[in-house]
């Protein structure tokens, strides 16, 4: 009998439009030909919540934030950025509860921030956000929410006063007079970026290997899908208008993150007391 070799890969990432290249790829089976078992787990909690999956071994590989995901091999994470995902930055957008008595920016300096989790995107970039608008980033006070319904919970029901997460993601949200937006608030880098489990780059690289170039073929021609604004628009309930200007300003990527990037990211994580050294960006990386 013929010996079965399909080999089991779990990957992670936020129930999030950037993400479609991937759900479309595994529904026409594209990873089956490379006998690849390819499993996809959503994370409505974020980084961090990945951050804690790629620990205890639950997923092999995660679609994770850039400074989440670097802050967190530099605490001990045993895995690998091997490529970047999406080049272009994330904008969060800066939100609060509709009737929330804060109609500024620069109200929010002493407010508390609803955060997914500690190491998560919407925790790190309150820090940039502050160091941003030159408020004293030591005194930042925050109230933990797990996920984007904790968050319309606590701004709501007061117990947090503002909460950042992905513009587009939230913009239903705004629509429909849940939040606020109070602004904007730009990574300064790419993103997202692609993160493996050292043990699965040692045993199954190969198989790795032809994920990112199954995945790099389908995000090379994304924009060019036929009606693939409407497709995005429908599957994550998004305005067309929305997704619209969100594809124009998104760009995917098929290359390794430079080492430059790298150090800009450590830099300031390093300087707002995220990071307490900042290490070899042969550290951070595995070149495929």
């Amino acid at each position: 009998s013929q010996q079965n070799s399909m080999h089991t890969i779990k990957i992670g990432g936020v129930p999030e439009h950037f993400n479609l290249p991937w759900h479309l790829t595994i529904e026409e089976d594209a990873y089956l030909k490379d006998d690849i078992q390819l499993e996809w787990t959503d994370f409505p909690g974020g980084t961090g919540a990945m951050c804690e999956a790629l620990r205890n071994k639950d997923i092999d590989i995660a679609i994770i934030l850039t400074e989440g995901i670097v802050k967190d091999i530099i605490a001990g994470n045993p895995s690998k950025i091997v490529q970047t995902y999406i080049q272009s930055p994330l904008i969060w957008g800066i939100h609060v509860g509709h009737n929330s008595k804060h109609n500024n920016l620069n109200n929010l300096q002493n407010a508390s921030a609803a955060i997914s989790r500690y190491g998560s995107g919407s925790h790190l970039m309150a820090y940039i956000n502050a160091q941003n608008h030159g408020w004293d980033t030591s005194s930042l006070k925050f109230e933990v929410i797990k996920n984007l319904d904790g968050a319309v919970e606590a701004l709501t029901n007061g117990s947090a006063d503002y909460f950042m997460w992905e513009h587009f993601t939230t913009k239903p949200l705004v629509d429909n007079k849940t939040f606020r937006r109070l602004g904007d608030c730009p990574t300064p880098w790419p993103c997202f970026v692609i993160a493996v489990r050292e043990e699965i780059l040692l045993s199954k690289k190969d198989q790795v290997k032809s994920i990112l170039e199954t995945i790099n073929t389908t995000t090379a021609d994304f924009k060019q899908i036929p009606s693939i604004d409407k497709t995005l628009a429908y599957r994550y309930e998004q305005q067309l208008e929305d997704i619209r200007a969100w594809l124009q300003i998104t760009e995917w990527s098929q290359s390794l993150i430079a080492d430059k990037t790298l150090n800009e990211v450590q830099d300031k994580l390093f300087k707002l007391n995220i990071i307490g050294k900042i290490v070899d960006t042969e550290k951070l990386i595995f070149k495929m």
